[in-house]
């Protein structure tokens, strides 16, 4: 059974989440604050771990941070802070998705479930199929819907490898100018913007209307199948 722990000092929202959670076949487990979600992180494996920004005792971030320095689960993290900056700094301490409060329980059902497809390594898929394109991490490859072979510049190459391999995840601004370029161009978005064009011109049947390879506006792209 998929294990799902919840973070959150709202002790509303954790009995909905809890039922909501519960009837779709998820094992739950809760904390109050940060320092008990850290705990309950440590006791037993986990496949997501969803995290509030504004805990009583610890900074959400603090808690991603602490998260990622020895897990690799999937974390959502909830808030009420609409800050783009606040957005940015739980994605870049490690956070995989961002939901602002209030939501919808469908909507976050939804980002639960496309963090979870991540549980399966892409490694263990080397080849990524879209209904435009196909990727073969092995190969190093792209080809088209009708199995012609698409031409990428090896940066074109870099940025799309890191969205493939992360599907369904924001990849910031930040997080992939730093992997692709170095710490030096963190802020040099028009960077992405001119790659990104590129790839979807090679690749979107509608480059100005992607469907796989998205923008999340202010914040970065992401890679749907």
């Amino acid at each position: 059974m998929t294990h799902i722990l919840v973070v959150d000092d709202d002790k509303q929202l954790l009995r909905a989440l809890r039922i909501a959670l519960t009837a779709r076949g998820y094992e739950v487990s809760l904390a109050p604050d940060g320092t008990s979600g850290l705990l309950a992180a440590q006791r037993g494996p986990l496949d997501l771990v969803i995290v509030d920004l504004g805990l009583p005792d610890l900074d959400g971030v603090r808690v991603v941070e602490a998260l990622r320095g020895w897990s690799a689960t999937p974390i959502i993290v909830l808030s009420a802070r609409l800050t783009e900056e606040s957005k940015i700094d739980a994605l870049d301490a490690g956070a995989d998705d961002y939901v602002t409060k209030p939501f919808a329980i469908g909507e976050l059902l939804a980002r639960v479930r496309a963090a979870l497809r991540r549980s399966v390594p892409v490694e263990q898929i080397p080849i990524v199929r879209t209904d435009a394109f196909t990727v073969d991490l092995t190969a190093r490859r792209v080809l088209g819907a009708d199995g012609t072979e698409i031409r990428l510049t090896p940066t074109e190459w870099h940025v799309l490898e890191m969205l493939v391999r992360n599907p369904d995840r924001l990849i910031t601004h930040r997080q992939m100018l730093h992997e692709v370029w170095g710490p030096r161009y963190e802020t040099e978005t028009n960077y992405l913007r001119v790659h990104m064009a590129n790839l979807r011109r090679k690749l979107e049947p509608e480059p100005s209307r992607p469907r796989h390879l998205r923008t999340d506006p202010g914040l970065g792209y992401r890679f749907t199948p």
